[in-house]
């Protein structure tokens, strides 16, 4: 197995999360902070997006995790626990998609396919108020904002990062509490079908990215880094980062200008999200690996 070690590029901030490589930068959540933030080669960070001063629906908090583009360049974020898909057009923020009749506890990461259909994974139940896991669907966003279960794809076990192959016709989520990664089929006009297991894991799979060979960098985060899995299970590389300066390993994408660096989100503190503010320990750690990313999202 090839082992590849990553450098710590920028740090400083909450949990970070959902990282994104999009038009020549990288792109990461600030979750409790309220932020989407923007990266440089060089590590240099700004605030690409600001929401400290939201007041969340319904009375919840405000936490940006999952992102994904447009075809017209604009910025799908997820409100966790508003359970709605926020759009930021780089002057102002509205809402795209109000999920709160589908989703059946937070929602979390997303990906945006060539159409600008956003498939948006959720935990399914609050894991924050201690609930035990339970099943729940994918959710589709249509272009026109519409949402709905994907129920012709079954329910899942936690669906956490999710990712499409480079040609569109598969789709691959981390099925956290399940310890597995689940693919299925997409036809060129979007029906989805085929449900497989693409891995078993050993340990909880949290956020994901293919590479252009279908292969899968798995975030780990007790595994201090992510692995590279073949469909069929097997694990052929790693990043490595030191957990006693990086922690929990929660969630990578492949990015730079020829999409060969891995970039992977550690964080100390999820559960505790004024612990997480206070201390800053959030970090971007980033490794050189040998297959692109090629067209495969996010």
């Amino acid at each position: 197995m090839q082992t590849y070690p990553a450098e710590r590029i920028t740090t400083g901030y909450s949990w970070t999360e959902c990282p994104r490589w999009h038009d020549g930068s990288f792109y990461f959540s600030d979750m409790y902070n309220r932020r989407v933030m923007r990266v440089a080669e060089d590590g240099t960070a700004e605030v690409f997006l600001d929401l400290s001063g939201r007041e969340g629906l319904d009375g919840q908090d405000v936490v940006l995790i999952g992102t994904g583009f447009l075809p017209d360049g604009r910025l799908l974020v997820n409100s966790m626990h508003e359970r709605v898909v926020l759009v930021y057009d780089g002057a102002e923020v509205g809402l795209y998609a109000d999920l709160r009749q589908v989703a059946t506890g937070p929602i979390n990461d997303m990906v945006v396919d060539a159409h600008g259909r956003a498939y948006v994974t959720q935990l399914g139940f609050e894991l924050f108020q201690g609930e035990s896991p339970k099943e729940s669907y994918i959710i589709v966003v249509e272009p026109d904002g519409s949402s709905r279960d994907l129920i012709e794809a079954g329910a899942v076990m936690g669906a956490n990062g999710i990712a499409l192959s480079a040609d569109g016709a598969t789709l691959v989520t981390a099925e956290a509490f399940a310890n597995r990664i689940t693919a299925f089929d997409l036809s060129p006009d979007r029906v989805v079908t085929g449900r497989r297991v693409f891995a078993e894991v050993t340990e909880l799979p949290d956020g994901m990215c293919l590479d252009a060979e279908g292969a899968a960098w798995v975030a780990q985060p007790t595994g201090a880094g992510a692995i590279r899995i073949l469909d069929g299970g097997d694990v052929v590389a790693k990043v490595t980062v030191p957990a006693e300066e990086a922690g929990n390993s929660v969630a990578c994408v492949l990015g730079g200008p020829d999409r060969r660096s891995l970039y992977l989100c550690c964080g100390f503190e999820v559960f505790d999200a004024g612990k997480s503010r206070c201390e800053g320990q959030g970090s971007i750690w980033r490794a050189a690996v040998p297959v692109t990313a090629g067209e495969a999202r996010p």
